[in-house]
């Protein structure tokens, strides 16, 4: 039963955490357009958990931080460097079966 309940709570600890600092986003701005802090809060968030977490904390579109990194000459990935590797594995995979008769 106690399990069950840790396996509730740190979702929901998670999402304060994620509330506070949408919060402390909001904050800084007076409505309207973004303020130059909240755009360097962002960039801050970005540095630490990538383009895409900080659109789903502060729930602003990922085009719009994008555009701001790209303004601060910030180098934007689409995607992690991780998968570029994983992306070459599996085209050898497949080639490797294709040229076996499997693909």
């Amino acid at each position: 039963m106690a399990r069950r309940s840790a396996r509730k709570r740190i979702p929901l600890a998670q999402q304060m955490v994620y509330d506070n600092m949408r919060g402390q986003f909001e904050a800084m701005g007076t409505g309207g357009q973004y303020h130059q802090c909240q755009k360097d809060y962002a960039l801050r968030l970005i540095d630490k958990y990538g383009v895409r977490a900080t659109a789903r904390i502060l729930e602003i579109p990922r085009r719009t931080l994008q555009r701001w990194c790209r303004s601060q000459s910030k180098r934007v990935r689409r995607c992690p460097a991780w998968v570029y590797a994983w992306a070459a594995r599996r085209r050898k995979k497949r080639a490797f079966w294709s040229w076996r008769g499997y693909g």
